[in-house]
């Protein structure tokens, strides 16, 4: 098929994205049926004059949101997407734009090691310690007693609205700023949310998944069934049989397995909250603002046209750990809840932090901050993937689009604790993928670690890959 596609001289909106968007709009509408075949990005870069690359680009993000699917030997196809809800976002915006799992855990002491590749640190190098400062003299250089009362328990209103256009512009979140709740931390998040849900529910959640959830949840006495996933996430199949009534999941980025569950999965997971009253997703969106081919992918929330996504987002990656300022986006009826039972919580945060995280964001400092920090890690991203390539005779390496962390899968059949050993002997952390699940029974991967690279520098990276490729004999 042909597809004629009106593109426009814009500044600041890129044909690959209107490209993009005309595709995507034209498989929502129905104007392109599901099963079409498209044309190759050659055929289609020929019909619209412009280079190869940003027909490619255009379709690799549709494939990453799951609109189309690439079908070995035959060709891009569309695929079956049923009552799709538009996200509201701003047209043209997320190429650039802006957001760790929300719920962050504490960095390993590296002292002993040469190179620690740990999933779990960011780069405090680039972070506008000058900024911050000037902004937090400014808060306190007026005798402003205000600050030292006690402020509204979910958090400065001026901080929420702040936070919800954000949401809004960079993740397709749809909300008011008072169904937001911000909390230091999310273990008081998650909590608060017990409160507000009850600890009688069964919570399913994706595994492998990010421990420090589960033993949360764990602590709270939910009881936790773990729910394998396929290639596009967790199986809507296996949560169905789990009897769970919650289900926590990652849709944008998974953790460790990198997956970015696409529209369909994401719908299905939808439909599974709509058959029975009480059915809640909590979409744990920790690092989507790190993504290095397309652009964000819009937020699971924003699909939702029921009011059955929990939203949960936290500052601790984009920003830095210490901030220790989450948020949690509550559906209407909980918000309604929230009021009636647990509204008489303090919140957690300072108001003095509060107002210096509310500065940062309105006065454009933060959405700088991401922008040079895509750059910093896209720079350390690049590095490793190039020096990686020497590995893929001997492994699988996934998760390379997005996050802070790539995974390798040994493809020689050695065990995953030799890898781990052996790394260790030459001065090299690295992560095993066991880790992560709930039980270790569960676990089906082969032999897989999982190197993060944001706190290492660029010659450290190079130098953890010499060491590895020595230690594992390549």
């Amino acid at each position: 098929m042909e597809l004629m596609i009106p593109l426009k001289n814009c500044p600041g909106w890129p044909y690959y994205s209107q490209i993009y968007s005309y595709i995507k709009e034209e498989i929502k509408k129905g104007g392109i049926r599901p099963s079409t075949r498209l044309p190759s990005t050659r055929l289609l870069a020929d019909h619209l004059k412009v280079s190869r690359s940003t027909t490619q680009m255009a379709y690799e993000q549709l494939l990453s949101e799951g609109y189309i699917e690439s079908i070995p030997c035959k060709g891009y196809y569309v695929c079956t997407i049923d009552g799709l809800v538009h996200t509201g976002q701003v047209q043209g915006v997320g190429i650039s734009s802006p957001a760790g799992p929300a719920f962050g855990g504490k960095k390993a002491d590296s002292a002993q090691w040469k190179v620690d590749f740990s999933p779990r640190g960011i780069d405090l190098e680039a972070f506008p310690f000058n900024t911050w400062r000037k902004i937090s003299k400014n808060t306190l250089v007026d005798d402003n007693k205000e600050m030292f009362a006690t402020g509204d328990p979910q958090g400065e209103q001026s901080l929420r609205e702040a936070i919800r256009v954000y949401l809004h512009s960079a993740r397709g979140v749809n909300c008011q700023a008072e169904q937001i709740i911000v909390g230091a931390g999310s273990e008081y998040l998650l909590m608060l949310l017990s409160q507000i849900l009850g600890t009688g529910q069964v919570i399913a959640m994706e595994n492998p998944t990010y421990k420090q959830a589960y033993r949360v949840f764990d602590s709270l006495k939910y009881r936790v069934v773990p729910v394998s996933m396929d290639r596009w996430g967790m199986s809507v199949e296996l949560l169905e049989k789990s009897g769970a009534d919650i289900a926590y999941v990652m849709p944008s980025h998974q953790y460790p397995t990198g997956i970015v569950m696409p529209v369909k999965r994401r719908q299905e997971l939808l439909a599974w909250t709509y058959e029975k009253e009480g059915r809640y997703l909590i979409e744990d969106d920790y690092d989507s603002e790190f993504r290095y081919k397309g652009k964000p992918i819009p937020a699971l929330q924003g699909l939702d046209g029921r009011e059955r996504v929990i939203y949960c987002g936290t500052f601790s990656k984009s920003i830095a750990p210490a901030i220790r300022v989450s948020y949690m986006v509550l559906p209407g009826p909980l918000l309604d809840i929230y009021r009636e039972r647990v509204s008489f919580y303090a919140s957690t945060v300072s108001r003095i932090d509060q107002n210096i995280l509310y500065q940062f964001m309105s006065e454009g400092h933060y959405e700088r901050h991401l922008n040079r920090m895509r750059s910093v890690y896209k720079a350390k991203h690049d590095v490793l993937t190039a020096g990686l390539k020497s590995f893929e005779g001997d492994f699988t390496i996934r998760g390379e689009y997005a996050g802070l962390h790539l995974l390798l899968t040994d493809k020689r059949e050695r065990s995953e604790q030799m890898l781990i050993t052996k790394a260790e002997q030459a001065g090299v952390r690295v992560y095993g993928m066991s880790g992560y699940f709930i039980h270790e029974e569960h676990n089906t991967y082969p032999s897989t670690v999982v190197l993060g690279f944001a706190s290492l520098t660029e010659k450290e990276i190079r130098e953890g890959l010499e060491l590895l490729k020595l230690a594992w004999g390549l």
